[in-house]
């Protein structure tokens, strides 16, 4: 069975379902919070080392397993979610295990969630990926305005955070890679809610280091980033700027000592010298320029491998624009999940521009230094070569 061919069709599905009906009700239980549902459950089936078809299974039950807010509300939604995924895969001639394998994940992911296996323990962490990160307070304001929506009234921060509390400390992460990668955050969350409720004691933590990482001033980082490569492309348009004018400048010239001089080159002969060195600085000149604005681009592949390992930065277009939409996406969603690999790409976007700057402007300066002692040189020739063809005719 191909595989690949149903999950990309299933994929085209499900974002329709999502796209097809008005559900701005939901804050939270929509096609974003599914598509980071699909990216965890990729990263855990890397890791895990997941055979074709039990990838398939678990990207599947990632991609269906809240379609049942589409057409119903909260109650029951696993179950309308597990069925519209059974009528989809019998309708592509997928077989009957992997479908109940498929509709058991889905199941599985209802509160209190209960997996039987790895596969149903997959798809129930990535469904609750968000407890264990730094964007779990974002998503939980998500959820706290869909709760609202859906009961029509106003939630007290206090009733909220209460309920909050009661849902993490009654929540485990199944799988051990969970259990280690996302629990001490997890517990950080937890510590800072309960901050918020004087009336709870708060647990020590382990990581003091870490809630000083996430007290960091996020919006003016973000502010500073966001100006500093505003600044920079500021300069990169001022470089290339200064290079076409250049570039213009010397073109006129090398057309005019090509086609006017060049052909009183038989009755003016003292003239050949300075003529041939302004033409040499004028052509050197642009070759500069030229390489000032010159595009450097890589080979545009990025492997899995270096995504985990956070070498690549998937924010500047040359290091993907070769790679399939598919794997672009899933490393895009590690990267968004990740706040320091976040900020990492930032940073060496930030660095990579700064360099691509430092390399333009140094060879500008070199082009503007030989236009201008070149100038400078040829004037001087020229003033000799006429002087001295004055002196040669008396």
């Amino acid at each position: 069975m191909e595989y690949t061919t149903v999950l990309d069709r299933l994929q085209t599905y499900v974002v329709s379902l999502f796209e097809g009906v008005s559900l701005s009700h939901l804050e939270y239980h929509n096609l974003s919070h599914t598509q980071a549902v699909v990216a965890s459950v990729h990263k855990m089936a890397v890791k895990f080392n997941l055979n074709e078809r039990d990838t398939f299974i678990v990207k599947a039950a990632a991609w269906f397993h809240d379609t049942g807010y589409v057409n119903g509300g909260v109650d029951a939604h696993e179950e309308r979610g597990a069925q519209l995924a059974t009528d989809f895969l019998q309708g592509h001639q997928v077989d009957a295990p992997t479908i109940d394998d498929i509709a058991g994940c889905i199941l599985a992911t209802k509160l209190p969630q209960t997996p039987q296996n790895l596969l149903q323990q997959i798809v129930c962490d990535a469904d609750l990926y968000h407890f264990g990160t730094t964007d779990f307070f974002d998503n939980n304001k998500k959820m706290r305005k869909e709760a609202e929506s859906r009961l029509g009234r106003k939630i007290s921060k206090t009733e909220w955070n209460a309920s909050t509390i009661q849902l993490l400390n009654s929540h485990s992460f199944k799988t051990d890679l969970c259990q280690k990668l996302l629990g001490q955050q997890k517990l950080i969350n937890l510590n800072k809610l309960k901050e918020k409720e004087t009336s709870l004691p708060v647990e020590p933590t382990a990581a003091p280091k870490k809630n000083k990482k996430a007290d960091k001033p996020e919006r003016g980082v973000e502010t500073m980033f966001r100006v500093t490569s505003s600044n920079h492309q500021r300069l990169s348009d001022m470089a290339d700027n200064k290079a076409h004018i250049m570039i213009t400048t010397t073109s006129i010239i090398i057309s005019v000592l090509l086609g006017v001089l060049f052909r009183m080159i038989e009755e003016t002969p003292h003239l050949i010298l300075p003529t041939s060195i302004l033409l040499v600085v004028c052509v050197i000149t642009m070759v500069f320029c030229i390489l000032a604005t010159r595009p450097k681009i890589p080979d545009g592949i990025f492997t899995q491998e270096s995504v985990e390992n956070k070498a690549v930065n998937l924010l500047f277009f040359g290091n993907f624009y070769r790679m399939p939409y598919d794997a672009y996406y899933n490393g895009m969603q590690e990267v968004m999940n990740d706040k320091e690999f976040l900020y990492a790409n930032l940073i060496k976007d930030v660095y990579s521009q700064g360099v691509v700057l430092g390399r333009k402007y140094r060879l500008l300066r070199l082009a503007y230094n030989i236009f201008m002692f070149g100038i400078v040189v040829s004037v001087i020739c020229f003033v000799v070569a006429a002087y001295m063809a004055q002196r040669s005719t008396f």
